[in-house]
């Protein structure tokens, strides 16, 4: 019976897509909830009327598609470093809206030096708490072969033994997801953005499809900032002042680089699970250039079973 494994007496609170904002606006089901876990002072209004008439309601999820998550580890002076995310483009331009890029500006212990600052040269650092930390995640995790950029995973599933492959391998393992399309957990989302407050009200509901499983799942959202001019070193050790970076992982907009785990207290009655999220857009940056990535994954193996985009502004 679907999430009948929640309740194991051994397991940790588990739980567990197509983008969908398809959903009705009727009275919200979880007002307490909303009261304590989010900024009301992010909604320029009375917070009741939130609650009434902007709380969404996801109607079914239709969605059959297991999409793919390419986390591209790189650096403003790794020269490899744009080949690599020009094939990521590829591949999400080969499978629109099914593949979803996160480049995170890391080394394999974290800040290294590809990623530094190096004046006068490279001046910006394009890097986050979040992001180095996941950097050093997987430098030190056994069987990840983080060793030096450009890297990356691809779903974070295992591949001969291994937790992050070379970008030569991302097309075929992408491919492989994409052809056998075992879906196993489903995601909705639907956002409230404010340009008055730049609050994001972020909604998610997680439907596990699989019921054999049995690992807690976490829910991790990637803030990605569609692209932005910089600098960066090319493969033949020329200076590019105007090279367009893109997806870039600008962190996690509750600050958790491995998200929350998904628990009975997110379990409605209806068997999917429901997190919410407030967040205040920091104003370097533009609303209509950001997006969220929302992506479920098992918090013992690591593997990602869905993820999806959800834009600030439609």
């Amino acid at each position: 019976m679907k999430n009948s494994f929640f309740f194991l007496a051994s397991a940790f609170l588990v739980t567990g897509a197509l983008l969908t904002t398809g959903c009705d606006k009727v009275t919200n089901p979880y007002p307490e909830v909303a009261a304590t876990e989010l900024d009301q002072t992010l909604y320029p209004g009375n917070w009741a009327d939130y609650l009434a008439n902007e709380w969404p309601v996801f109607t079914a999820n239709t969605n059959t598609y297991r999409n793919v998550l390419i986390e591209d580890f790189t650096g403003h002076t790794c020269i490899n470093c744009p080949q690599a995310s020009e094939s990521a483009e590829q591949i999400v331009q080969a499978h629109p809206g099914r593949v979803f890029v996160a480049a995170i500006h890391t080394g394999p212990t974290g800040m290294g030096p590809l990623q530094a600052v190096s004046l006068p040269d490279y001046p910006t650092d394009w890097t986050n708490a979040q992001g180095l930390e996941i950097g050093n995640f997987f430098g030190t995790i056994p069987g990840s072969a983080f060793q030096g950029n450009p890297r990356g995973t691809v779903n974070r599933a295992l591949w001969n033994d291994q937790l992050t492959v070379h970008p030569t391998s991302w097309p075929g393992r992408t491919n492989s997801f994409l052809n056998a399309n075992i879906l196993k957990v489903n995601l909705q989302s639907h956002a409230n953005y404010y340009p008055e407050t730049r609050g994001l009200f972020l909604h998610t509901e997680v439907d596990i499809t699989d019921a054999s499983l049995t690992n807690a799942l976490g829910l991790v959202v990637y803030l990605i900032q569609d692209s932005m001019v910089g600098d960066q070193k090319m493969s033949d050790n020329t200076h590019n002042h105007e090279y367009v970076h893109r997806e870039i992982m600008r962190g996690c907009i509750d600050g958790q680089a491995f998200g929350r785990t998904i628990s009975a207290d997110d379990l409605n009655e209806n068997g999917n699970y429901y997190l919410n999220y407030s967040y205040k857009l920091p104003a370097q940056y533009t609303a209509s250039d950001m997006h969220v990535l929302i992506y479920v994954y098992d918090k013992t193996t690591y593997e990602v079973y869905q993820v999806i985009k959800q834009e600030f502004v439609e």
